[in-house]
């Protein structure tokens, strides 16, 4: 998942600090929602510590009820695909699903690198990746399948204002 809509008008000292703007919180809440409702709640997320990324998480996983746990990882901020998967093979252990939170151009670079499907992960994106592996470990290997790609756009009637 890609961390929602910024607020670039916010006061912030760096761009690690800058927040989610009013139209990010809500998608993220929407995204939260539509994934525990489609019966795709992660079982683990791992985010990254940018305040945009972690609220985010925070507001989905609350939004949605999910009840796996959030863990913060300081290496998604500013993470290439490989050390994203170097991250999911740390974290994932024992989860069937795992979502990481992070940002572009990353994201839709990972989704290409795992599918080689050429995609743009707009603000609050998730996009569900298949992966024939047993271990996260080995993600990087694997000839994934893009499951869903699915943007909050689509459900912008459904998003409380």
């Amino acid at each position: 998942m890609r961390h929602g809509k910024s607020n670039w008008d916010a006061a912030y000292d760096s761009d690690h600090e800058r927040p989610l703007a009013p139209r990010g919180e809500k998608s993220a809440g929407a995204m939260g929602v539509l994934l525990r409702d489609a019966g795709e709640a992660p079982d683990l997320v791992v985010s990254s510590t940018a305040v945009r990324a972690r609220s985010t998480a925070e507001l989905a996983r609350i939004a949605g009820g999910w009840s796996g746990p959030l863990e913060l990882e300081p290496r998604l901020y500013g993470a290439s695909p490989d050390e994203a998967l170097l991250i999911a093979g740390l974290h994932g252990t024992n989860q069937e699903r795992l979502m990481l939170v992070g940002h572009e151009p990353t994201w839709s670079t990972l989704v290409a690198t795992l599918t080689g499907a050429r995609v743009t992960v707009k603000t609050a994106t998730v996009a569900a990746i298949d992966l024939p592996i047993t271990e996260w470990s080995q993600a990087a290997q694997a000839p994934g399948t893009l499951a869903y790609l699915v943007h909050p756009r689509l459900f912008a009637n459904r998003i409380p204002q």
